[in-house]
């Protein structure tokens, strides 16, 4: 069983993700503390918990998202898990950090792939991997069946969809994505998004414009 434990961090209002299981072992998803005291909010919720951190997901490589890899993987000694395709996102993030003047160390420890459909076990737990192009070049979600919700990065949010004019999006990608990946998935399903609340894949249905736009247009 499952607990999630979201955080709001850094100036892009990013969505940090902490689940954990009953033998308290524990996975961080996409790290988006920048400073001292959003990465202590962090370490303190871990401790408290008395939690074993033992897995790193990111969903995508943009900056809001990995601002804490370097910390994760120094704490914890942690390894990026990502598509191969975000490596050059990744490469870049020093570079789309000094568009906006803030500065950062380039992430330069190890890092593990994963490909779509992949399974990634937390115990007894499973994730697999949905591969979602079109945010960025190599956007992955996180899907547990089980207990029927989806860590989506920045596929989907509430009334919306990610954005599509960074370099390495693309609309069309997005679209597919959706499409192939999130149409057949319950209406139940929980939507963690990597930016304001969660949602439900049934409300998205009814109430996002985007997602009825690409519905009338199956």
């Amino acid at each position: 069983m499952i607990t999630l434990q979201a955080f709001c961090f850094n100036a892009f209002q990013e969505n940090t993700y902490v689940l954990y299981n009953e033998l308290k072992e524990a996975i961080i998803v996409d790290p988006g503390c920048y400073t001292r005291i959003e990465e202590k909010i962090l370490t303190d919720f871990i401790r408290k918990e008395n939690l074993k951190p033992s897995l790193l997901f990111n969903t995508h490589c943009h900056l809001d998202h990995v601002f804490g890899n370097n910390f994760i993987h120094a704490t914890y000694g942690l390894t990026p898990i990502l598509h191969a395709n975000e490596q050059i996102v990744l490469d870049r993030f020093p570079e789309a950090a000094a568009k906006y003047g803030i500065p950062v160390d380039a992430y330069k420890g190890p890092i593990q792939y994963v490909e779509d459909q992949d399974i990634i076990t937390l115990g007894q737990d499973a994730f697999k991997v949905l591969l979602t192009p079109g945010h960025s070049p190599g956007s992955i979600c996180f899907y547990h069946e089980k207990q029927d919700f989806i860590i989506d990065g920045d596929l989907i949010f509430k009334d919306s969809v990610g954005r599509t004019d960074f370099p390495g999006c693309n609309a069309q990608d997005l679209i597919k994505s959706i499409r192939e990946q999130i149409f057949s998935l319950p209406d139940s399903l929980t939507i963690y998004s990597g930016h304001g609340p969660e949602t439900t894949w049934g409300r998205e249905k009814e109430h996002n414009p985007y997602i009825k736009h690409i519905r009338s247009q199956s």
